[in-house]
């Protein structure tokens, strides 16, 4: 099996939202980039929630945009052994510090988990708080095609409330 990484938060002090991933996969890692494999909705349908066209831009002003709208991104797994993308391949996980990372986001209201492995180890590691809405997300992931995009986009679609009312 292959040891793997997660990425460097994407986050800030004004960081509203905070979508999680599970671990990137082998396109994301090969490219260094979130959600970086061609099929993978990720861009799509936080574009949708945030009333942009995410796909259409550049990566680098994708993570702008994203932190202009209060929207951070990172990963519950830090680093882990997996052959292949999938998280049933997931062995010997090791967390990333969510709890810390909490603490330094103090306008963070929402988090989002994208896919169930994501919300599975997510919310173990989170204890709950008045403070934080957690909301499970379909998986982007072209893995999970058991539902349609559409039915997806409108899940997604419930991080809006929570987004930086500045932009807005």
């Amino acid at each position: 099996m292959t040891f793997k990484r997660s990425f460097a938060p994407v986050v800030d002090r004004h960081t509203r939202i905070l979508i999680l991933g599970s671990l990137p996969g082998d396109a994301s890692l090969r490219a260094g980039r979130y959600y970086a494999h061609p099929r993978n909705q990720f861009w799509q349908l936080t574009g949708s929630a945030i009333g942009c066209d995410l796909a259409a831009i550049d990566y680098d002003e994708r993570l702008a945009t994203l932190l202009q709208h209060g929207v951070g991104l990172w990963d519950v797994v830090q680093s882990g052994k997996r052959e292949g993308s999938l998280d049933a391949a997931l062995r010997e996980v090791e967390h990333n510090d969510l709890a810390e990372m909490v603490q330094k986001a103090p306008e963070l209201v929402a988090i989002g988990f994208n896919g169930a492995t994501s919300a599975r180890i997510g919310r173990q590691i989170l204890a709950p708080s008045p403070h934080l809405t957690l909301i499970d997300l379909p998986s982007s992931s072209p893995a999970y095609a058991a539902m349609p995009l559409a039915e997806k986009t409108r899940s997604w679609l419930a991080l809006r409330p929570f987004l930086d009312q500045r932009m807005g």
